[in-house]
């Protein structure tokens, strides 16, 4: 039996984590929220399956910046500093966080496999992306809605947290990595993790099971 692993993984440890696995069946088996990266780290050692596991981590976003919430929202419009009016003091416009990269690399290390994902990136090729501003209520329930009826996943119809929705994605697309290579495409790497994508929409399959467990 083989496992794929999705984890959404948090800018630090005061927002929540989301992982979920599915496993060869296409049963959503699990769903938790972790904090921590002591808690992270607490999952991956004790999943019993994890040497049968294939595992996607979404790059988390790099808080680090002067001051301002505009820095915030400006880091994912703001590709290069081209601008002299608008300098790169304390690498502000760096877009992805270094956060749990020495650990998952002592996971490959040890024979795990395990690969990146952009989440608005892959939620746009799944067809997942929406009108609503990010991580809002509204695009919270429609990523819920449509996990639901385009992708046929047991989900309950009470709002559930957005990160481990995010998780799902990157579960589905830990499974079509392995169960349909020819349909991943690498998009970049970053800190020597390949960061994948679908080439394009997969097709749907149903979820024949619940989640049966949380730790």
């Amino acid at each position: 039996m083989n496992y794929y692993i999705g984890l959404s993984l948090a800018a630090n440890s005061t927002a929540d984590s989301g992982v979920a696995v599915i496993d060869s069946d296409h049963n959503l088996i699990m769903l938790d929220k972790l904090y921590k990266m002591n808690d992270i780290m607490f999952f991956f050692d004790n999943f019993s399956s994890l040497k049968y596991s294939k595992i996607c981590v979404s790059l988390p976003n790099d808080r680090t910046m002067l001051d301002g919430k505009w820095r915030i929202l400006g880091k994912q419009y703001q590709m290069v500093s081209t601008n002299e009016h608008m300098p790169n003091r304390e690498n502000w416009t760096q877009r992805y966080s270094t956060r749990s990269c020495e650990y998952f690399t002592s996971l490959i290390e040890k024979g795990i496999p395990v690969d990146r994902f952009e989440l608005f990136m892959t939620r746009q090729t799944m067809h997942l992306n929406s009108c609503y501003k990010d991580r809002s209520p509204a695009d919270c329930k429609f990523l819920q809605q449509m996990l639901r009826t385009e992708w046929n996943i047991d989900l309950p119809s009470n709002m559930m947290p957005m990160s481990q929705m995010e998780a799902i994605v990157g579960a589905l697309l830990a499974r079509e990595s392995v169960e349909n290579s020819d349909n991943i495409r690498s998009i970049l790497t970053f800190k020597n993790f390949n960061v994948i994508d679908f080439k394009s929409c997969p097709e749907r399959f149903e979820m024949v099971g619940k989640v049966l467990s949380k730790v």
